[in-house]
């Protein structure tokens, strides 16, 4: 993004600014971020403190999705064959850059845009964004306002009470959003007034107590399962699965004690099935049914994230600098991986693989040292490696004490580093801080 000098439109003052006119995936994927987040050729007058977007012409490409698209804004009054003389010298920068084997025929038919918005939606549109959810969205959003608005929070629970519809997971969704963006950029007032309005929004509103009661089955899923401590047999958790009240209950307890799920279990289960009365029978076969769904469906989660450790695995072994590669992906390194790194371990030595069991070994060398980190690091660490939400809920909760402000914003400080070298990484961090942020709320809530 070269530097170009153009007028200020206010005052018409010389100003310098970063111009961007090929959004071009295939180099740079990044690219496409910039462009919808609207960070990209800003006007920022020093003189009269104009801040607007520059006119320029855009052409934007997706090859995964074999889009391309150009955008000449029409303020710019340009004749039909000086567009299409810009338009062309993009198309070759792009063209020129790519193999040949690469060079389709959507290449030469580019669709414009006769607005920028116009492209933001067709370019959401290609990635499953409709119009409607970007409209759903900004009604959302414009409620949120009317909501922190509010005069007293006696006019906000009438608009929450007029609007309850609306008020549902893509609202918490998008509220939550913002209490992250306003905690990271350091807007603590910000933050603290819509954790405040999440807070009161909660019990008044369908979704909201919805959400509550959730979070109580889930942690009387998880409590009685401790109750239980060593004691836990088969048969004790049977009795919780057939006295389950609900299906929040029901999974939880799945998820939560997956291992005692196995064979034994459910020939226990079947002969209850056997031994129960015509008007029973029909319950708990449906129940047997219902739970063998959940368990298989943990089950797939876990044959993904066990093969995905082992591609990460090969990944890191295939690369030139071991030790420099396994950093740069420490954001998968969890039980699944560990487990991987054993396994490949025993197979290589077994095989009298040297090469690659030196390799393996300095992949357990560095890990080994990382592990003398910081309390609260260590504890982020600890996080990132649990199998599941579940799992995580269960150390958040038994280190309540250490979910402060700090290790927050220790959270998004770490996402946030890493987030342009490694995009995998931060998104795991910021679920994390999603996850820690709302048990955060939910204590104080309860508190």
């Amino acid at each position: 993004m070269p530097p170009t000098r153009v007028s200020c439109p206010n005052c018409r003052q010389p100003v310098t600014v970063e111009v961007q006119q090929v959004f071009d995936l295939a180099q740079d994927p990044d690219a496409k971020q910039r462009l919808l987040s609207g960070a990209v050729n800003v006007i920022q007058c020093p003189n009269c403190r104009y801040q607007g977007n520059l006119a320029t012409p855009i052409l934007y490409h997706d090859p995964d999705k074999e889009l391309f698209m150009t955008f000449v804004p029409p303020e710019m009054g340009l004749p039909l064959p000086e567009q299409e003389r810009l338009i062309g010298s993009l198309m070759n920068q792009v063209i020129n850059r790519l193999p040949q084997e690469k060079r389709k025929g959507y290449l030469l038919r580019p669709s414009p845009a006769l607005t920028f918005q116009g492209m933001i939606e067709r370019i959401l549109e290609a990635d499953g964004i409709t119009k409607e959810m970007l409209d759903r969205q900004q009604k959302r959003l414009a409620l949120l306002q009317r909501l922190v608005s509010a005069s007293s929070p006696d006019v906000m629970a009438e608009i929450a009470k007029q609007e309850d519809a609306m008020i549902d997971q893509e609202f918490f969704g998008i509220l939550s959003r913002l209490v992250e963006v306003s905690a990271s950029s350091g807007d603590e007032q910000s933050a603290r007034a819509l954790t405040e309005l999440q807070r009161q929004l909660m019990p008044i509103t369908t979704f909201g107590r919805e959400m509550q009661d959730q979070a109580k089955e889930i942690d009387a899923a998880m409590q009685d399962l401790r109750a239980l401590g060593n004691e836990l047999t088969r048969e004790k958790l049977l009795d919780l699965v057939i006295t389950a009240p609900n299906e929040t209950r029901l999974s939880a307890l799945v998820s939560m004690a997956r291992a005692g799920f196995d064979y034994q279990f459910f020939q226990l289960l079947t002969q209850k099935v056997d031994d129960a009365s015509e008007a029973e029978k029909a319950r708990l076969e449906q129940l047997r049914e219902h739970v063998l769904k959940i368990t298989a469906e943990i089950d797939r989660q876990m044959n993904e994230r066990l093969q995905a450790a082992s591609q990460l695995l090969e990944k890191i072994v295939q690369a030139a600098n071991v030790e420099e590669a396994l950093m740069q992906n420490l954001g998968g390194v969890d039980d699944f991986f560990l487990q991987e790194v054993n396994r490949s371990l025993d197979a290589a030595r077994k095989q009298g693989d040297l090469e690659r069991s030196a390799k393996l070994q300095q992949i357990i060398a560095t890990l080994q040292s990382l592990e003398e980190s910081p309390p609260e690091v260590a504890f982020i660490e600890e996080l990132m490696q649990a199998p599941d939400e579940a799992a995580r809920q269960k150390l958040l909760e038994g280190r309540a004490e250490e979910v402060t402000p700090e290790f927050l914003n220790l959270l998004m400080n770490f996402a946030g580093q890493v987030e342009e070298q490694q995009p995998e990484m931060a998104a795991q961090l910021k679920s994390l801080y999603r996850q820690a942020l709302r048990f955060s709320m939910q204590r104080n809530m309860s508190s």
